[in-house]
C-alpha cells in the first residue's frame, strides 16, 4: 500500500535532524518528496522510497 503524501503535511521522521528537530513539512510531491525542516527551516528533496522508509508518522494534515 502507498501512502498519500500532500504537500503541507507534517511528519515525524525516524531520526532527529543534527538541529535537534524531528518534525518536517513537505512542500513538494513527485518522485521525490521536498521536505523542510520546521525547527531550522533546512530544506531537501527525497527519494519518495527513502521518505517513506525513514518517516515514523504523520503528525498535521495540509491545510485547505
Amino acid at each position: 500500500m502507498i501512502p498519500e503524501i500532500n504537500a503541507g503535511e507534517v511528519y515525524r521522521m525516524r531520526r532527529r535532524h543534527p538541529c535537534g528537530g524531528w518534525e518536517w513539512r513537505v512542500y513538494r510531491t513527485g518522485a521525490d518528496i521536498g521536505i523542510e525542516c520546521l525547527q531550522c527551516g533546512r530544506r531537501v528533496m527525497l527519494e519518495r522510497r527513502k521518505f517513506e522508509s525513514r518517516m515514523k508518522a504523520r503528525v498535521s494534515l495540509a491545510d485547505d
